[in-house]
């Protein structure tokens, strides 16, 4: 296995670098605020994360150049690691002793990322194939319109004008179907004549994955007003969705259409190895990798300041979602007006009114780069981390499904239930979530990440967990095209903290009532039994080395998955916090008077160690 390495101008030298000379690594991820930096290095047979460097985004003015921010993040690597790994403002390469590094690699989100609309002929079928598409690219998805989207013709077009995206993607028709829906939708994108969110003079990327028959006519629709590029069609049939070549076209063109305009980056890639990945692309692919490595279903969550991203993977199907609306600082308001004052009240455990929340949320506003200066404050935030997460998985779920137009037989008893959209994600089947961001990775304690995961997704059964330890997703997800081994032995060992399982009842019943025996067999002989009410939280002791053996055996109205009153015997691993059994039950039901909401939330702080 080969893997080509670019040194200085595309183009200007190439040298083939086997994977295992490889010795040292240098990554960054140039985010919308802060660019970060990371060494990885070969120390005997293993790869591991050495020194970490971060500097602000220079993307905006004064700057408008992104490899200011990166060359700042390099100098403090310089000072940490004793390396040196600049001459001038050249990244000295290939590495010899202690000086240069063998490859550079780079994602980025800076300049809000990339934008894209879609436009589908059907809205639940290519449309939200397009959708899908540009989702698992790494783009945030303003807004997806359809021939049947109950909007006039004038009122798409406008919409088009006002969203200033940074691409769009048209898609309709299975091959050798009908062409006059697609037609119909170049036509209002031609007729809006978009510009381009940066820089205004050049053609705005429109990439066409519908049906192939259309191809001519669209080209002369589009062609002179748009920079048309075609893929293959994202749903060739009914019951097959091909989304990968629209996929690889989308971050062919976010680099070298879209990236190449903003501040900097034209030089941010004559310095790279290999191309530059959209951030949320490049955590995906180290999620997907992981899933399929282990052969586990992961869900994985990044909450950031504007946007929350969610991933999964369940039997092999990779989804990726964004909320470009739930965020704990740009878009903390949003989250508070989707989610209610009411549901963001129930998980703080004090007193506090309406009035007093929402003046808080409005500072945040105003300083969203500000971190909690108090208990009540994180407690706060904490609760606002919940909801965003809850309603960005709740809109991931809503994704995070097979082919529709397919037709299904189904049988008699089918015919009278009520039709509901059938999910991939299911809790029963998920083996792990690991989630990142600030309010994850750096919680004061690591149990009150496992408060918040477990509060905001319900895991049922038995479900791992684990947090990103300082963002390195990114990195390693850019560094898994070239190297996957050196990528997933750094995630491994440096970059995801177990911090332990839950065993989650699912179903409800009576605060108090008799609910569970468990019985936890450790491996160096010790033994606990114990017998926990419904409504509990509860926490053993189970290390990030250690396994045990669990018997749990649930009253006959409670079901652990599977059936009621069928006990459950499995092995489970451990984690920083521990094993956490769960009895609340699913859904959670958190009583309405604020006395008792107070004092069990208190209580299930408490059973953990949060505060």
């Amino acid at each position: 296995m080969k893997a080509v390495i670019r040194l200085g101008r595309s183009g200007e030298k190439k040298i083939m670098v086997e994977p295992k000379d490889l010795k040292v690594i240098l990554a960054t991820d140039c985010g919308s605020t802060t660019t970060k930096a990371i060494l990885i290095e070969k120390k005997g047979e293993e790869y591991r994360q050495t020194y970490r460097g971060e500097s602000p985004t220079t993307v905006e003015a004064p700057f408008e150049d992104v490899t200011r921010g990166a060359l700042n993040a390099f100098a403090e690597l310089e000072e940490l690691s004793g390396r040196k790994i600049l001459d001038g403002e050249k990244i000295i390469m290939p590495a010899r002793d202690n000086v240069g590094v063998n490859i550079y690699v780079s994602t980025s989100s800076a300049g809000g990322g990339l934008q894209m609309m879609v436009a589908g002929a059907v809205k639940t079928m290519s449309a939200e194939s397009a959708q899908r598409a540009a989702l698992g690219a790494g783009a945030i998805v303003t807004d997806v319109i359809a021939s049947n989207d109950k909007r006039l013709p004038h009122e798409r077009i406008e919409l088009i004008r006002q969203h200033r995206p940074d691409m769009i993607l048209l898609s309709g028709g299975t091959d050798g179907g009908t062409v006059s829906h697609v037609v119909e939708l170049a036509e209002q994108i031609a007729a809006a004549n978009p510009k381009a969110r940066l820089g205004t003079t050049f053609k705005l990327p429109v990439l066409y994955a519908g049906n192939k028959d259309a191809r001519d006519i669209i080209s002369k629709v589009l062609e002179e007003k748009t920079y048309l590029q075609i893929a293959e069609n994202l749903r060739p049939t009914l019951e097959a969705e091909n989304l990968m070549p629209a996929r690889q076209k989308i971050q062919e063109l976010f680099l070298e259409h879209v990236m190449a305009h903003a501040p900097g980056y034209k030089k941010l890639m004559t310095w790279t190895s290999t191309p530059i990945m959209p951030t949320p692309a490049a955590v995906g692919a180290i999620i997907e990798s992981k899933a399929k490595r282990d052969g586990i279903n992961i869900v994985g969550v990044d909450i950031g300041g504007a946007t929350t991203d969610v991933f999964s993977v369940f039997d092999g199907n990779f989804t990726r979602t964004v909320s470009a609306n739930l965020g704990l600082s740009y878009s903390i308001s949003n989250v508070l007006a989707e989610a209610g004052v009411e549901n963001i009240l129930r998980w703080i455990p004090f007193d506090m009114d309406e009035a007093d929340l929402r003046n808080r949320v409005k500072n945040k506003m105003i300083r969203p780069t500000t971190i909690p200066q108090t208990l009540e404050g994180l407690q706060m935030e904490q609760a606002i981390a919940r909801e965003a997460l809850r309603l960005a998985f709740e809109q991931h779920k809503s994704l995070a499904v097979g082919l529709k137009g397919i037709q299904r037989v189904r049988d008699i008893s089918e015919t009278f239930k009520e039709a509901k959209v059938e999910t991939l994600v299911d809790m029963l089947k998920l083996d792990l979530i690991i989630g990142s961001g600030g309010v994850l990775s750096h919680a004061p304690r690591r149990a009150q990440a496992v408060l918040m995961l477990i509060d905001a997704f319900l895991p049922e059964g038995v479900t791992r967990l684990g947090v990103d330890s300082i963002f390195m997703m990114p990195h390693l997800g850019v560094l898994s095209s070239i190297h996957p081994e050196a990528a997933q032995e750094v995630f491994e060992k440096d970059c995801l903290i177990p911090l332990g399982a839950c065993l989650a009842v699912i179903n409800i019943g009576r605060l108090g009532e008799k609910c569970l025996d468990i019985k936890i067999h450790y491996q160096d002989g010790r033994k606990i039994e114990e017998s926990i009410p419904f409504g509990e939280l509860k926490l053993y002791p189970l290390g990030p080395k250690e396994e045990a053996e669990l018997e749990a055996h649930p009253t006959r109205q409670f079901d652990l998955g599977k059936g009621k009153g069928h006990a459950l015997k499995t092995r489970v691993r451990g984690g920083v916090v521990g094993l956490v059994v769960d009895t609340r039950g699913r859904p959670l039901n958190i009583p309405k008077d604020k006395a008792k909401r107070i004092e069990l939330l208190k209580r299930w702080a408490s059973a953990l160690g949060a505060f």
